[in-house]
Order: structure tokens, then C-alpha cells, then sequence
């Protein structure tokens, strides 16, 4: 026999994942005159934004008769649904297979393995290859008994659980005062689900996608083609050569694009202005957002997505050395601060 849980508790793992805080920007609402808002999804339990379509995906299948006791989930991710899915299997019984690019962070494979996930690295090649990632994971999926695809970039379960739950957690956390949803998307299902629902409130909501050099998404808003701006990025996760199942469902009113150099300043000013140590994809969404915001100018109210911690980029983001093969220390040490060196531990 099940107890009734009381009020504030939440049922494990996936009674805890959505309901995340929308935070005030205090340092760059006052610098625009807007109100800038983050979706907090870095607090979901499994640390990221994902969390909600790994549980949506894996729930859906499980509703489809798809996944059955014992049964395996294979995906193929650059980390972060993976992570989500090795919680939800850990906690529903099943077993969790990944696929994943070999030009992640290495803090991400670590965790998986951690999680118990078993980890397919394969080289980093165009969505064209036959040994691109996801096709990889739907060919080992299709091979294992009693297993599925969770096939997060066409599985519109990922859209659908944005819609039903993110937007209007939006929606009523800011009491309906809206003036632009502001985000960049790798599977497209958080833009989608957000806007859809944002719109269906009210259609002068401007939902504008962020992109990343390298991804072909801006110049699809823009001008009609997938044409890829610049040559690639540093974020992880983001920005893409296709239009997905769930980006389709999109509406999107503009795009903004954003340089890797303006996004890891934002991710430093958010650090050293706000106390958020996050990823750098919350970067490449502050910096559009702040953007949108002195286009709109001041009163109006932009709201953005906190996808993820920084501990899974520290080896990169948060890495002085990595930071400068990149060219890029320059634009962290603008938002105030270098990153961390060993001289900077005090030994008593």
C-alpha cells in the first residue's frame, strides 16, 4: 500500500524535477532597466534542464507499452539528457546506455560512469555520417533486446513536457508579465514547448532562439536557410545543422547570435555579479537575453533559461589554460576575475 505523501514532499527523483525558481538578474536588470529573469533549471535533481525530457521521454515510452520491466533506454547526447536518463533508469529499474561525442567535458563522461550508465564514445562527425552519434545510439537500440531510443531531438515528448509543465511555470511565476522568452536550442524541445505555450497566453510575447557559431538555426530564422554562421563553439549541447521533430512545433519570432567570446564573459559576469555558477549555454542565453532587452529598452521584462551547473565544464570553461588555447581569458578576465589556480588555495 502506497502512503499519501504530505505537503512539500516530493515523490524520489522524479516528484522533484520541474517546479524550479525563477530568479532575478539583479546586476544586469538594473544595467538594462529591464527585468531579467532565469528559469533556475540547474536545480532540478539531476542538475540540468534535461532532467524534465528524460523523465517525459522514458514515461511516455513506459505509457506506450515500449519499455517494459528490465528494459534498456539508449540515447545519444552530448551529456546532459544523458545524465537525466541514468537517474530516472537508476531509480525506475532500468538499464541506461549513452552514446556521446568524444568532444565533451570530461567531467561528463566521469559522472555518467558514475551514475552506472554505460558509455559509447564515438568521433564528433556531421549529422550527414552514418557514425553520427544519434545514429549510432538508434542502430545499438535497435540491436538490444527490450530496449528503446529515447530519440530526445524527434521524440516530441520532450516538447510536450515544456508545454505542460516550464511554460506555465513561466508563466505564473512572473505573474504573466512577459515581454520575450529568450533561449538557444540544441533538441529545440525547451524553445518549443516555452514559446507554444507563452504564445497561447499571449501572441505579443517575442520568442527569440540564441545561437552559437557553428549552427545553422540563425540564418533558418533569419533568411529561410540552414547556413551555418561561423565555423564552430564551445558550447556543449547547443546549435545545430537541422531542423528537429521539436524545433519544427516552434514558434520562433527571431534569433540572435551570439560569439563564444560574449558568451564566456556572461558566464564570468554571472559567476562574479549574481554568485551563479552555471554553464555555457546559461551564458550564450544571458548574453541574447540582455541583448533583446536593450532592443526592447527599459520596462520591459526578459526571461531566459539557467540550464546547468559549471562543475561538469571545469576542466574547460572554468580552466585558465583551456581558456587560453581558446583565445578566450581575455573575456573571462573582463567579467572581473581569472579563473581558479592552484595559487589561489590557501594552505594553513
Amino acid at each position: 500500500m502506497t502512503q499519501a505523501l504530505s505537503a512539500g514532499v516530493r515523490a524520489g527523483f522524479s516528484g522533484a524535477v520541474g517546479g524550479t525558481p525563477l530568479l532575478r538578474l539583479r546586476v544586469l536588470s538594473a544595467e538594462t532597466g529591464c527585468e531579467i529573469l532565469g528559469k533556475a533549471e540547474f536545480m532540478n535533481p539531476g542538475g540540468s534542464v534535461k532532467d524534465r525530457a528524460a523523465l517525459a521521454i522514458v514515461r511516455a515510452a513506459e505509457h506506450r507499452g515500449e519499455l517494459t520491466a528490465g528494459g534498456t533506454v539508449v540515447e545519444g547526447t552530448a551529456g546532459n539528457t544523458g545524465i537525466g536518463l541514468a537517474h530516472v533508469c537508476n531509480e525506475l529499474g532500468y538499464r541506461c546506455v549513452i552514446v556521446m561525442p568524444d568532444n565533451q567535458s570530461p567531467a561528463k563522461y566521469a559522472l555518467l560512469g558514475v551514475l552506472g550508465a554505460e558509455v559509447h564514445r564515438v568521433p564528433a562527425v556531421p549529422y550527414s555520417n552514418p557514425n553520427q552519434y544519434q545514429k549510432v545510439a538508434a542502430r545499438l537500440a535497435a540491436s538490444l533486446p527490450g530496449a528503446i531510443w529515447s530519440n530526445q531531438f524527434d521524440n516530441v515528448a520532450n516538447r510536450e513536457i515544456h508545454l505542460a509543465t516550464t511554460g506555465p511555470e513561466i508563466w505564473e511565476q512572473s505573474g504573466g508579465r512577459i515581454d520575450a522568452f529568450v533561449a538557444a536550442s540544441g533538441t529545440g524541445g525547451t524553445f518549443s514547448g516555452v514559446s507554444e505555450f507563452l504564445h497561447s497566453r499571449r501572441r505579443e510575447i517575442r520568442c527569440v532562439l540564441a545561437d552559437p557559431p557553428g549552427s545553422s538555426l540563425y540564418e533558418y530564422v533569419r533568411h529561410g536557410a540552414l547556413r551555418a554562421t561561423g565555423t564552430s563553439s564551445i558550447t556543449e549541447g547547443i546549435g545545430i545543422a537541422r531542423i528537429t521533430a521539436n524545433l519544427a512545433l516552434a514558434r520562433i519570432d527571431d534569433a540572435v547570435h551570439v560569439e563564444d567570446a560574449e558568451t564566456v564573459r556572461f558566464v564570468y559576469r554571472l559567476l562574479n555579479e549574481e554568485g551563479l555558477f552555471l554553464g555555457s549555454t546559461s551564458g550564450i542565453n544571458v548574453a541574447a537575453a540582455v541583448r533583446v532587452a536593450r532592443e526592447l529598452g527599459p520596462g520591459h521584462t526578459v526571461v531566459t533559461v539557467l540550464c546547468d551547473g559549471g562543475a561538469n565544464y571545469q576542466s574547460r570553461l572554468f580552466n585558465r589554460e583551456w581558456l587560453q588555447q581558446k583565445g578566450l581569458a581575455d573575456s573571462a578576465a573582463r567579467a572581473g576575475r581569472i579563473p581558479f589556480t592552484l595559487e589561489n588555495v590557501l594552505v594553513a
